[in-house]
């Protein structure tokens, strides 16, 4: 299992410094069904937006 997942969404409430993801674990779904064809067609549900100040 990877020791690093990285992450470039910094508005996620997971998000770390050094771009790395710092949630328990990691869903990953395909927007087609079980399979993707590439990255592109996968969606991270771990994401939740990061509360901002405005």
């Amino acid at each position: 299992m990877a020791k690093d997942v990285l992450c470039e969404v910094s508005n996620c409430t997971f998000w770390a410094v050094g771009n790395l993801c710092s949630a328990d674990r990691i869903y990953v779904v395909s927007h087609t069904g079980e399979k993707a064809k590439n990255s592109r067609g996968t969606d991270c549900k771990t994401f939740e937006p990061a509360d901002e100040l405005s």
